[in-house]
C-alpha cells in the first residue's frame, strides 16, 4: 500500500522524484488496487473467522452461567433437604461441597469465556473499521485511477504532437519560400522585360513616325493624288 500511496502522489506533485522511478504508473497502480481488494478479501474473511469465534464465545458464556447457576441451586436444595430432615446431614454436606466445587471451575469458565468475548468484540471493531477504511481506500483510488488514465491519454497525445512538431524542418521550409519568392520576383521582372521589347517599334520607319508623331494615312494621299492630277 505504500507504493501505491507514492504512485497518487504524482496528481499532487508531478516534480517528486517518484515519477521518475515509474515505468508505467498506470499498471502499477491498477496493481496497487487489485493489491488492496485482496486485502480488504483477507480482512472480511479474518473479520468472519473472528466474529464466528465471538458467538461460540458467547454461547459457552451462557453455558457456564447457566451451569454455575445450576449447580448453586442444587446446593441450596442440599442444604434445605438436610434442614427438613430427608437427608442427612453429613451427605447433604458432602454432596452441596462436591456441588460448590464444580460451581467454581465453571465460574472459572464464566470468567474466561467473558474475558474472551470481550477481546473478540474488540477484534471485531477494529477489523470492522479496517473493513471501512480499506473500502474508502479502494473507491478513492479507483476514481484517482480514472482521472490518471485520463491525464495519461492527454499526455502521451500531446507527447506525440509535440514530438512531430519537433520533427518539421523548420529552417527549410524557410528557405523554400524564400525560393518561390524570388523566382515570383524574376518572372515578374521578366514579364515586365518582354512588355517592354512588345512597345519597341519592328523597323526604321516605325521609329521614324514614333519620334515625328506622325505617319501617312488615307486622307494625306488623297490630297496628293488631287494635286498630281491638277499638274
Amino acid at each position: 500500500m505504500g507504493l501505491f500511496s507514492r504512485i497518487f502522489k504524482v496528481g499532487q506533485a508531478e516534480a517528486n522524484s517518484v515519477v521518475d522511478k515509474l515505468e508505467n504508473p498506470i499498471k502499477l497502480a491498477e496493481q496497487g488496487i487489485r493489491d488492496l481488494k485482496k486485502d480488504l478479501d483477507n480482512s472480511l474473511q479474518a473479520l468472519a473467522e473472528v466474529k464466528a469465534a465471538a458467538i461460540r464465545s458467547k454461547r459457552d458464556l451462557e453455558t457456564s452461567k447457566n451451569q454455575s447457576q445450576n449447580y448453586e441451586a442444587k446446593a441450596i436444595q442440599l442444604v434445605q433437604k438436610a434442614e427438613r430432615g430427608e437427608v442427612s446431614v453429613e451427605d447433604a454436606d458432602r454432596l452441596a461441597t462436591e456441588v460448590l466445587a464444580r460451581k467454581e471451575s465453571v465460574d472459572q469458565d464464566v470468567v474466561r469465556n467473558q474475558r474472551d468475548t470481550e477481546m473478540f468484540d474488540k477484534n471485531i471493531r477494529q477489523l470492522d473499521a479496517n473493513v471501512m477504511k480499506l473500502r474508502s481506500a479502494i473507491t478513492k483510488y479507483e476514481n484517482e485511477l480514472k482521472t490518471l488514465k485520463a491525464r495519461a491519454s492527454v499526455s502521451a497525445a500531446t507527447k506525440k504532437l509535440n514530438k512531430s512538431l519537433s520533427n518539421v524542418d523548420s529552417s527549410g521550409t524557410i528557405s523554400m519560400l524564400e525560393r518561390m519568392k524570388e523566382k515570383v520576383d524574376q518572372d515578374e521582372a521578366l514579364a515586365e522585360a518582354y512588355g517592354d521589347i512588345a512597345g519597341q517599334p519592328s523597323s526604321l520607319d516605325d521609329e521614324i513616325d514614333s519620334v515625328l508623331g506622325s505617319s501617312p494615312n488615307g486622307s494625306d494621299a488623297l490630297a496628293a493624288l488631287k494635286a498630281k492630277m491638277k499638274k
